[in-house]
């Protein structure tokens, strides 16, 4: 079914950048612009175990396309330049009857997944010194505000985002978002929270700010404060830190905290959460082991935004994510590089991650456990040279829930016309 929404941004987009190209047609636009498409083949199977699931199977095989143009900067003291994107996802099975998987978008009325589905976006950038200045689609990695690449479309933000990196070592960044596409819309919409009780409630906007300091090599700070307005409020507080422990050995720390506070009308309530995390990974040569924990505090699940968009800076984000009031929760991780093998480009992920002591009322002995093995494969050389492979497998136990065993296939291949 083909979404009038996201054609007419599509179309906005390309007219936008053939209006902009001859207004800024100076050789380093024109010349350090760069076009790709990407390509992506994905397919998702959940199977889901128990007594009496919602859905007893859901999933899709679907082909995606994200074709993305950015330009060079032009020369002077103020430099513009003007990036583009579109996505775009045909689903390949015959599975349009299956329940909602988190990929394709799923009618509720009609009681089946979308045929097709796609947006498009552009990004005006005006650059003067090492400060930069935004407008239009991100695709940010921030504590308050994360893209999500791990379904088929990116989910993308609309709105302004400056970035400063005029002082050495320090990096500031500030903006305001009004809109999200999440990872399985065709459209862009107001935020509202993802695990409250009612979506109808959204926000005008999320603004935000931070600053990240690198005391050291081997020593980065962090903080974030953002304020999705009417909803919560959020600071962020991190640091990394590389120590090289000689003869090859190196360890790498990351604690993360978060602080979540109602905000303005509370549209959604009181809101009490705080988490802390800490993570450290061993490496030596090819393998790599980690160690992490996690802890919920409050009487909220810590909060996330439209299309469960994510939060990787806390250490346990995963399919479960262990998010819940009050959960404990701990990680044992082991990564290999099978270039030590003479297979470069070859990897293996595992993990295993358990959360306890969940806050749910009588349910006292609440917990839940999840298993990854994730293997994937870059093509080195030769005429399929940077083709990718990753198959993933995610086991998910609940003690009072569903079950589910989930198996990814996913292969990306970008193709650059210039």
């Amino acid at each position: 079914m083909f979404q009038a929404s996201w054609f007419t941004r599509g179309m906005q987009t390309a007219s936008l950048a053939a209006l902009m190209t001859p207004m800024l047609a100076q050789a380093d636009f024109v010349e350090d612009s760069q076009l790709a498409l990407g390509l992506r083949n994905f397919y998702i199977d959940r199977d889901f175990k128990g007594d009496n699931p919602k859905n007893s199977r859901v999933g899709s095989w679907t082909q995606g396309f994200d074709l993305r143009f950015n330009s060079g900067y032009t020369e002077g003291t103020l430099q513009f330049a003007l990036d583009a994107s579109m996505q775009y996802a045909y689903r390949l099975d015959g599975g349009g009857g299956r329940g909602p998987d988190s990929i394709i978008p799923y009618s509720t009325r009609r009681q089946e997944q979308a045929t097709d589905y796609g947006r498009g976006g552009y990004t005006a950038k005006v650059r003067y010194s090492k400060t930069e200045l935004k407008y239009g689609e991100h695709r940010p990695t921030l504590p308050v505000a994360y893209t999500d690449d791990s379904r088929q479309l990116v989910t993308t933000y609309h709105g302004t985002l400056i970035e400063s990196k005029e002082v050495d070592k320090l990096t500031l960044t500030g903006g305001r978002f009004t809109e999200i596409s999440g990872r399985e819309s065709s459209n862009s919409e107001k935020m509202y929270l993802f695990n409250g009780p009612d979506v109808q409630r959204r926000s005008d906007g999320l603004n935000f700010g931070g600053a990240s300091y690198a005391f050291t090599p081997a020593l980065t700070g962090t903080y974030f404060y953002g304020q999705l307005e009417d909803i919560y409020r959020q600071h962020y507080l991190g640091a990394t830190y590389l120590a090289d422990l000689g003869s090859g050995y190196a360890l790498k720390t990351d604690l993360r905290y978060f602080n979540n506070k109602e905000d303005g009308d509370a549209l959604y309530g009181r809101i009490d959460n705080r988490s802390y995390g800490a993570m450290t990974t061993l490496r030596k040569g090819a393998h790599s082991f980690g160690l992490g924990y996690q802890r919920m505090l409050g009487d909220s699940t810590f909060p996330t935004l439209n299309g469960y968009a994510p939060q990787p800076y806390l250490v346990n984000w995963s399919a479960v994510a262990f998010v819940k009031p009050n959960e404990k929760s701990w990680q044992a991780r082991y990564d290999y590089d099978f270039a030590g093998l003479g297979l470069p480009g070859l990897r293996l992920m595992t993990r295993y991650m358990r959360g306890s002591d969940i806050d749910r009322g009588a349910l006292s002995d609440n917990s839940e456990s999840e298993r990854n093995i994730y293997l994937s494969y870059v093509v080195q050389e030769g005429p399929l040279k940077n083709l990718g492979v990753e198959l993933r497998n995610i086991n998910v136990k609940f003690r009072h829930g569903n079950d589910f065993d989930e198996n990814r296939l996913i292969t990306t291949y970008t193709w650059k016309f210039w």
